[in-house]
């Protein structure tokens, strides 16, 4: 009878699977709340967060909402895209898959991925760009800097079209 005990536990104990590569944490409906000196800088949502600690990374996926703030905490701009990756220890985020940022005087950018440097709060990628402003230009490009709120930006690599006459 302790024979059978001891074979039926060690069954079991092979069949216990490794947590290698599995998340520490998981969670759905996810609202993060950034903030520098008790300001809101900025308010992360996602449909499911996996944590994992070891490598101080989260993953953001099931599409990504980030509204940003300025030190009023007066709302400037939205980024949107499919997933994101947060690294912990500098806060720092990289948007991945169909990235759009809005900015709320009507810039909006699009690209396949865009950082978030939170320390500076600097919006950057080294890909493909494409930006729409309120007057009717579509600029391409590749590479491109700007602050959170999209008011002071520039294309590394620009090319476009516009619709303005030559005066």
């Amino acid at each position: 009878m302790i024979l059978f005990i001891f074979l039926s536990c060690s069954d079991s104990i092979d069949d216990i699977q490794s947590r290698d590569g599995l998340p520490d944490q998981e969670s759905w409906g996810v609202k993060i709340i950034l903030s520098d000196n008790g300001i809101m800088r900025a308010k992360v949502k996602s449909g499911h967060l996996e944590k994992y600690n070891e490598k101080a990374f989260i993953l953001l996926d099931s599409g990504v909402t980030v509204d940003f703030f300025d030190n009023s905490e007066v709302h400037t701009s939205m980024l949107i895209s499919k997933k994101a990756e947060i690294n912990q220890n500098s806060n720092d985020m990289v948007a991945k898959d169909n990235v759009i940022a809005i900015s709320d005087s009507g810039i909006k950018l699009f690209s396949q991925e865009l950082l978030w440097n939170s320390k500076e709060e600097k919006l950057h990628t080294k890909k493909d760009v494409m930006i729409t402003t309120l007057e009717k230009d579509t600029l391409y490009g590749i590479g491109f800097e700007s602050d959170a709120d999209l008011k002071n930006w520039k294309i590394i690599s620009p090319s476009g079209v516009t619709n303005r006459e030559i005066e």
